[in-house]
Parts: C-alpha cells; structure tokens; sequence
C-alpha cells in the first residue's frame, strides 16, 4: 500500500497492518521509553508555556508588592532649593540669590499654548497614558542590565519623578522606584500638577531650573510672557541644554535645535493645538546673549541683606515663624520675589554722589585714616515711607557691614530736633514756668551746669565757644549743647525719650539722663530718616520700608503699612520743620547746602551733626517730598574699632581737619537732593514758629558769658517779651543804642509773596521774603515788627531812587506806627 493509500485509510477510520520496517527494539531502549532525547522532554511547549505564565504570575506578584509597598515619597531637598529673587521698584530684576537658580511658578502664569510645547515635545499622549510607557521602561531597563547607560523614551510623568522624588542614578532599583511612584501619581495628582512640576525642576541650562529662571535666562521675560517660539525652544532645549544654547552651540547643535524646534510646532499642529497657518509664520526666536551673574558686589549685598531682614521681620510678627532663626531658615530656603522700593535712577545718583563729593578724595595709601572713612545713606519717601535709595558701603564683598543700617554710632546733634519737638508736644515749660517757644531764651555759655536735674551735666559746646543769651531757634542754628542740655531737663528726659522711641528711634533699654540730650545713644542713617520723615509728614509715624511687596508660591506675606498714626501734632511737627530751615539757611549747613550752586528753589530742612572725639558725622534733611540721612562713621580698616574721622582727605584745617556734619556729610546730601527732587518746593507749614516764618537774628560767639543777653530775639508783633529760662536771676534785656553783637541777617523764607502779618495768628504762608540784616538801623536794637522793616527797607529804595517818601510816624497813609522801641509813636493829628 503506497503511502497516499495509508493516509486515505486513516482519514476513513480503517485500519491497515503497520508499516513493515520499525525501529528495533534495541533502539527503542536505548533512546527511551518514548523515542525521545532528554533535552525534547525537558523542554516541551507545556513546560515552556507554564512556566512563562508562572514567571508572569510571579513577576505580577512583585510588581503588586512593589507597588504596595512603595509610596510617594518628599521631595528630594535639591529639587526643591529655589533662588530669591529681588527686583526693583519698576520690576526690573536686581539680583538673585540661591545655590540653585530656580523659582517656581504656578502653570497659571504660564500660557496654555506655551504649555502644550513641552507636552508636544517630549510626551504627545501625556493627557491621555497612565503616566508610565512601558516599551521605553522596558527597553531602558534592558539598557541599564547590559550596560548601555541612559535611554530616552520616559514619559513627562516618569521624568518629573526622577527629576523631584529619586536621583538620576541608572540603576535597575531606581528604574523600577520611578515606574511605580509615577503610575501612583498619575492616579493621585492631576496632570496640571504634574505637567507644573515637571517644567519647574527641569533644567535648561545657562545655570536655570524650572521655566521661570529658563525664561529670564533665555529671553529676559518672565514665563507669562513667552510666546510660542519661546516656549518651543525653551522645550526643545531639554534634550540637550548646553549643546542646544544658541550662544555656545556649534554649527551642528544650532542645526539640531532648529530641527528639534520645528518637530515641536509640527507636533502641535499634529493634536490640533496649533494651525498650520499659524505654524508657517513662525520664525525661530533667536536667544539673547547670556548676561553675566548680578551677585552682591557693590550696592547689591547691602540692598539684599536689608530687605532679608524686614522679611524676617514680617515673617516673625506675622506669626510664620517662632523666631530669627526659623525666619531666616525660611528666607534662606527660597522661591521668594522680593520687589524693592528702591528707585533706579535714585539709586544711581546716590552713588553718584556718594562718589564725587567723598570717595573719589581718599587715598588710603597717603592718609591711614583715609581707610577708616564708612559713609552710609538711606533716602524716604515721607508720603509713602518708602526707601527708595540706599548706599550701605563702597562694596558689600569688601566691606559686610550695611552702613545705612548699623546702629552702633552717634546721631550727635540731630537729636537735638527730638528733643524740641518733644517740648513743643508736651508743652514744656522752663523752670521759672513759662511755656517753651523757638523764641525762648536760654544761657548759650560753654560748659554750664544744667538746673533742674539730679544727675550734674555741664556739656561744652563745639570748640568751647559761649554764646551768651540766645533763643531756641539760634541755639538750633549754631547746634549750642548747653542750650539742648537744659531744653531736655526742663522738658524732662523721660518724655524726650518717650518721644524719641514714638518717632521710632530705638530707645527701649537707654536711660533718660541728660547727656542723652547730645545724641549719644546709637542710631542709623534708616533710623534718622524715619524720624526726620515724621517731621516732614507733619507728625504721622513714618517706618521706612525697603520693601515694596512680596510673593511666594506656598505662602501669602503681607507687609506692614510704612504710614502709622499721629504720634506728635501736627503743629508741633510743622514748628519743628520751620525752625530746622534756620539751620540750612543761616546754620552750620549754609555753605554745603543753601549757597549749594545746584540748588533750584528747594525749600530745605536739616540738621548737621558731629559725634564726641569726631568718631562720626551726620547731616540729615529733608524738602517736601524726600527724606535723606547721610552719615560718616570712623571705623578702623582692620580691627574696625571706632576711631576718629579726623583728617580724612586732607582737605581740611578748620578745627584741626575734624569732619564735620556740614561738611561732606551735607556735600553728599546736597549733590544727591538737589538732583532728585522737584525744583521750587515749599513746605505746608501749620505753624507760626521757627524760621520758616518769622525773621531771626544769629550772634557772634563771645569767649565769656555776659549778665545781659548777647542778643533780643525776634518776636512776633504784638507778643510778649520772649521768655528767659531764668535758674538764676537774670536782668530783664534792655536794648541799647549799639548792641554789642553785629546781627548777621535776619533769616527769611524763599519766595516771592509778601510776609505774613503774624498778629491774627493762623496758618503760616511759606515762602514769604523777609529782609535779611546787617546794614545800619536793621541789625540795631531790639526786635522790629514787619511793618516797621518793610517801611525802612521802602524808605531806602526810595534814597536810592530820588523819590522821597514820607516817615513811618508821619505818613497819612501809614497813620499811627510803631517805633523800634514798640512804644507807639505820637499821632500825626489826624
């Protein structure tokens, strides 16, 4: 039978005799019971198929025992460092500071479209998979056993995994981690959450983490201001940051870049985020060059530290966080924008400033003392409080002490307005008990014991110079210790201390003794220009503030309002304001300040200062709109002890080179003011006191004290006699003939409109000219009215002129006036 015959059978069911040939049975026993090797029964599709499925269901069991046992777990501490970053007042970026350039940004801040750029790039079904792609997890496993290292393919999922939860470690344990954690995130997070936390810990180069530093870094915006293009390429820059920087990259890397970036957009226009004729206008957004770090040389550290510091501050009494050093630890972790009053252009000119009039004159190599020179300013605005210019030092990398913030020198004599505007608040009175005015008389001598006090004082004055009698306001004028002395005894210390700590000087552990009245407690130039500030707003509470506002991405810090409560009248504030103009325009700052050629019409207000042994110099002022205190303190280069100021530059001899507070303090204060503020500004002035508005006369220093005051101070017509602090009995002054000073000029205000008539009392009109002193019959005796001046100084116009006019006494249209003596002249009959 042929074998299609056997096969035919067998398909029909019958059944034929077996073949003739079979294997012997010698063979069959050798072979086995069935015929078959070893290796065909060890290995049959049954075998094969159970035990595949077994090391399925055992690879499934580890796999359900991975993921029970693997949660999500913190953050890794590097991914989370952020940078700080500090702007300008205009928004303009001031520096940043951080070990790691990042700032977080909430996916609302960034453009949807811009969004859709990395989704486009690196994950096309991101908003639809399960948050793994297991053929690229396989195959990058299978890479890391056989040693080929990294493989791409991860999902936007599993690479925010490895770049915040694990490390980027290949490893087979870190591959597996990253699957798991990633198919437990996709299943407890959003994909806005995930998609947020992958574009803000990837890195792009040029040093940034996350879009926001990548945006600034790349096209100077922020990363809600990226277009497109932008986004695209900031997208596209994740394959290979450093090779794809259009700065660095060569030929080869600008050619992939562009490539990459257009398979970006044509995958956009693929899902329908973007259309085609939208992508065909589309040109590459060429990045600008890379800037060099800002970091904290010159200016910067100083504004920085400054502002860390009101931060702490706010964070401590806000109640996030128990004390300075959890504070600090906050700042320090990072992802704060700290936006800063400061001023651009002020700033400059500060600097600027500082530079001309000091900077550019020493020479630590010829003087020593030279080297010793620290100046320190800070400028407020009075209506806003804010600081809107600081100078802290020559270079914060050279020189870490903030000078515009250091509290451990003498304001010296400009304290002395806080214990004026003290005694004007309380209404003070003298020891003999009569109410204290800017017109009140005290003993300017040298050296003179203070009466009324428990604790003996007797200061000396500037080069031990007496004055003889002399009033609040001259006494103001020519800075006169022993008058300020006794002012704050009669005021009571206690009160000017009080008074001091409401303006918002530091005075909680000082004692209220008399030889506070010299300003010997410490203070800094931010700490005066807040005090100096409240004068200026007419008494409410000025608390200079370094920062304008503050964001974070976890957390919600609101800052103080600088502007606080009426801590002195008004009145009180606006006298103290007027009598300080005396000290600009016939005091110790006349020179460097009034007589200053930049000057154009500023109203000013001030006062100089000079501290015991010349260790530090001060001169802090104000015009309507701004506040600046500058100060010079003496701190040896390597020890930085106090030391004296005296003979820096060596461009002084008066008083044996000694620094003084009207020199370049006020030199400083003019050149940087009188290039910022507004030309022709006058005070508001709510006051009828003070040099502002009323005439006042200043001595000549006598070398002893006279029994009969030096000089009769100016009054309004028709007040009272002014008042004499009187501890011993004095002689009621009695004009003579020829006084024996020679007045050197009445002080007036600047301006064009005619003087007020000071006798109906009410709101004083700022800027009103008074005839300055000097000439015959102007400087002689006692005080004139202002009608009285006015008639002399028209009777000499009309000498000059030729036209003759009738005398005050006499005139029809005068009727009956007064005489210098104030006795009331006798009528014309009329």
């Amino acid at each position: 039978m042929g074998r299609a015959e056997e096969r035919r059978a067998r398909q029909r069911g019958g059944h034929r005799a077996a073949p003739k040939t079979r294997r012997s049975s010698g063979a069959a026993a050798e072979g086995g019971k069935d015929g078959r090797s070893l290796i065909r029964r060890l290995f049959t599709w049954k075998k094969i198929l159970g035990a595949f499925l077994g090391a399925c269901l055992l690879g499934i069991g580890a796999f359900i025992v991975l993921y029970m046992m693997i949660s999500i777990p913190a953050g890794n501490a590097d991914a989370k460092l952020q940078s700080n970053v500090y702007k300008y007042s205009d928004g303009s970026i001031l520096t940043r500071k951080g070990d790691v350039n990042r700032e977080n940004v909430d996916l609302s801040q960034v453009p949807k479209a811009v969004q859709e750029t990395f989704v486009a790039a690196e994950n096309k079904t991101f908003y639809s998979d399960a948050g793994v792609d297991l053929k690229g997890t396989a195959r990058g496993l299978l890479n890391t056993l056989s040693g080929k290292g990294a493989q791409g393919g991860s999902t936007i999922t599993q690479q925010y995994v490895k770049n915040y939860y694990l490390t980027q470690d290949q490893t087979v344990t870190r591959k597996l981690k990253e699957m798991v954690i990633s198919l437990k995130l996709d299943r407890e997070k959003s994909k806005d959450y995930i998609l947020a936390g992958y574009i803000n810990t990837s890195y792009y180069g040029r040093g940034a983490y996350g879009i926001q530093a990548a945006a600034q870094a790349y096209y100077r915006v922020d990363a809600k201001d990226l277009t497109v293009q932008q986004g695209a390429y900031l997208a596209a820059l994740l394959q290979a940051p450093n090779q794809y920087d259009w700065a660095i990259a060569s030929d080869t890397g600008k050619k992939l870049v562009q490539a990459r970036w257009n398979y970006v957009l044509d995958n956009m226009v693929g899902q329908d985020w973007l259309s085609s004729t939208e992508r065909q206008a589309m040109k590459f957004p060429v990045p600008k060059a890379p800037k060099p770090e800002a970091g904290m040389a010159g200016q910067t550290g100083y504004m920085v530290t400054a502002a860390n510091a009101a931060l702490e501050k706010q964070l401590i009494s806000s109640g996030q966080a128990s004390d300075t050093k959890e504070a600090e630890a906050l700042v320090d972790a990072g992802g704060w924008t700290i936006t800063l009053n400061i001023d651009k252009k002020k700033q400059a000119q500060l600097e600027k400033s500082v530079k001309s009039q000091l900077t550019s004159k020493l020479d630590a190599k010829k003087r020593k003392v030279d080297g010793n020179v620290q100046p320190g300013a800070v400028s407020v605005n009075p209506k806003t409080g804010a600081v809107v210019a600081m100078y802290g030092g020559s270079d914060y990398l050279k020189h870490f002490t903030n000078n515009a913030t250091r509290s451990d020198y003498q304001p010296a004599s400009t304290f002395k307005p806080v214990i004026l505007a003290a005694a004007l608040a309380d209404e003070a009175k003298t020891q003999s008990g009569k109410q204290i005015t800017t017109d009140t008389l005290y003993d300017g001598t040298s050296k003179r014991p203070v009466v009324g006090s428990d604790i003996g004082f007797a200061p000396e004055n500037e080069d031990d110079q007496s004055y003889g009698k002399v009033t609040v306001q001259t006494a103001m004028n020519k800075s006169i210790n022993s008058v300020f002395a006794q002012l704050g005894v009669d005021v009571g210390m206690d009160k000017v201390m009080k008074t001091a700590g409401e303006l918002g000087m530091d005075t909680g552990d000082l004692k209220a003794v008399p030889a506070q009245t010299l300003g010997t407690m410490g203070a800094s130039p931010m700490e005066m220009a807040g005090v100096y500030a409240t004068f200026d707003n007419h008494g409410k509470k000025v608390t200079p503030a370094i920062i304008k506002s503050v964001a974070h991405n976890t957390r919600t810090v609101t800052m103080s309002n600088p502007i606080g409560a009426q801590v002195i009248p008004r009145e009180a504030a606006d006298t103290v304001s007027s009598v300080l103009t005396g000290v600009v325009d016939d005091g110790t700052a006349k020179v460097s300040v009034a007589d200053n050629s930049k000057r154009d019409g500023q109203q000013v207000a001030g006062k100089t200062g000079t501290s015991d042994n010349n260790k530090s110099a001060w001169f802090t002022g104000y015009t309507p709109d701004l506040v600046t205190s500058v100060g010079l303190f003496g701190e040896d280069a390597k020890s930085h002890a106090q030391v004296p100021l005296t003979g820096a530059t060596g461009l002084i001899s008066a008083g044996g080179g000694r620094i003084n507070g009207g020199g370049y303090p006020a030199q400083i204060w003019a050149t940087y003011m009188f290039g910022v503020t507004k030309a022709n500004g006058k005070f508001d002035l709510d006051t009828d006191q003070g040099a502002a508005v009323e005439p006042t006369y200043t001595p000549t220093p006598t070398p002893t004290p006279s029994a009969t005051p030096s000089e009769t101070p100016t009054t309004k017509s028709p007040s009272p006699t002014p008042t004499t602090e009187s501890p011993t009995p004095t002689p009621t002054p009695t004009p003579t003939p020829t006084p024996t000073p020679t007045p050197t000029g009445a002080r007036r205000p600047r301006g064009g409109a005619p003087a007020p008539d000071r006798r109906g009392g009410g709101r004083a009109v700022v800027g009103a000219p008074r005839p300055r002193g000097g000439g015959p019959g102007l400087g002689a005796g006692p005080p004139l009215s202002y009608r009285w001046v006015n008639s002399l100084i028209a009777r000499r116009s009309s000498r000059r002129s030729g036209r003759r006019l009738p005398c005050r006494c006499c005139a029809s249209t005068a009727g009956r006036g007064r005489g210098p003596s104030g006795r009331r002249r006798p009528s014309d009959g009329r």
